[in-house]
């Protein structure tokens, strides 16, 4: 989409002598710009799917990996980032051309050092470990349509902690959303004895949620550092370097994980478990095989509506796919859908709408100020010419 902007731009800002070019070849350029228009909405449509489709179904996986005889916590939180390999294809696919005047004027712009950058990824490798164990640890002690519910809040808390960090304004549509989300989780505190007994004590439940909700506001604030670090640090969000700080804050949350493996000692019980597992060892196997998959393809998505739209999109994306999971956890694991549930999801989508409705209205805005920039550059030209 920025590419057939810059189009229009460039075709705008032509010079006299140039003109007569233009309106021979006025056909082909406007083709050239609906093309690419069409060509990108099908990116941010295959990059949505792999979102919601990836997450939902690694949570599923997750969560079946834990109720068919799974037990190792340092395992399941691996697999959420041990697939960053699969990865690597969309540094060639948006790996910018040598030719490219944005690439040349990137390159003016003084890089962080080496050690800067080593302490950059090590502190969000570890921090993305830390928060991939809480996530561990709400789904295994609670039910996975209330786990999904609770990660609703991430939103909120990205919305709270970019306030402080990165200007983000608190406009009422954001102030309701905060509200709503904060109501919808809470409400799930009041779960029945009988809903908790199908996962957990009493007492786990409250860890698992107590985890769950600090993860959701590990991950919002990491957002905000990344936003933040890209504009005090990194001092740039080209390709490369958004690339760079995914995949290298997977590999350090992956080498993070699998010490904790070995030095928990968790990794002595993995052959027993996977003899145990009641679906059969292949079985076993498989599920890990595939969370690791379905998380990537997960990252893959978010990655790639961060390149073409921008982080907050990517996050936003995320948070639709929601109430999916907790439908399929009806259908496949027989959760109870009670009024509690059904009025936590339907607070969460509320505070889902509201969320991005002021965002629209700020692209709205946006849009409204670039066509009186726009007219006002017609006007000048009007008057050379």
């Amino acid at each position: 989409m920025q590419e057939a902007q810059e189009l229009a731009t460039n075709t705008i800002g032509l010079a006299d002598e140039d003109r007569p070019v233009e309106s021979q070849n006025e056909a082909t350029s406007s083709s050239m710009v609906v093309k690419k228009y069409k060509y990108w909405w099908i990116k941010i449509a295959v990059f949505t799917i792999f979102v919601l489709s990836g997450q939902s179904v690694a949570v599923m996986l997750g969560s079946l990996y834990f109720n068919e005889g799974g037990n190792s916590k340092w395992m399941a939180t691996l697999v959420q980032t041990a697939g960053f390999p699969l990865q690597l294809p969309l540094l060639f696919m948006y790996l910018p051309s040598k030719t490219s005047p944005k690439q040349h004027q990137i390159t003016t712009i003084q890089p962080p050092s080496r050690t800067t950058l080593f302490m950059l990824y090590m502190f969000l490798g570890i921090f993305l470990a830390a928060d991939c164990m809480l996530y561990t640890l709400g789904l295994k002690f609670l039910p996975v349509s209330t786990y999904t519910l609770i990660c609703a809040t991430q939103l909120a808390f990205n919305a709270l902690f970019s306030y402080f960090l990165n200007g983000q304004k608190l406009t009422p549509f954001i102030t309701n959303s905060l509200v709503v989300l904060s109501f919808s989780s809470s409400l799930l505190v009041f779960q029945s004895d009988s809903e908790q007994s199908r996962k957990a004590s009493r007492s786990k439940y409250i860890i698992g949620f107590v985890c769950t909700v600090a993860a959701s506001a590990g991950y919002g604030l990491m957002l905000s550092v990344t936003q933040l670090a890209f504009k005090r640090i990194l001092k740039s969000e080209s390709y490369r370097v958004v690339f760079d700080v995914v995949l290298y804050q997977n590999m350090v949350a992956s080498v993070v994980i699998l010490m904790g493996l070995f030095a928990s000692g968790e990794w002595n019980d993995i052959q027993g478990e996977m003899e145990g597992y009641k679906l059969g060892q292949v079985s076993y196997i498989m599920n890990l095989v595939w969370t690791a998959i379905t998380w990537q393809v997960f990252s893959i998505g978010c990655v790639g509506l961060i390149f073409e739209v921008s982080s907050l999109f990517s996050n936003v994306i995320s948070t639709l796919g929601i109430p999916i999971v907790p439908v399929l956890a009806v259908v496949f694991f027989h959760d109870k859908m009670n009024g509690v549930k059904v009025i936590s999801m339907l607070l969460a989508i509320w505070g889902f709408i509201s969320y991005v409705y002021q965002h629209y209205l700020d692209d709205l805005k946006e849009k409204g100020e670039a066509k009186i920039v726009n007219h006002e550059v017609d006007l000048v030209e009007t008057r050379i010419d």
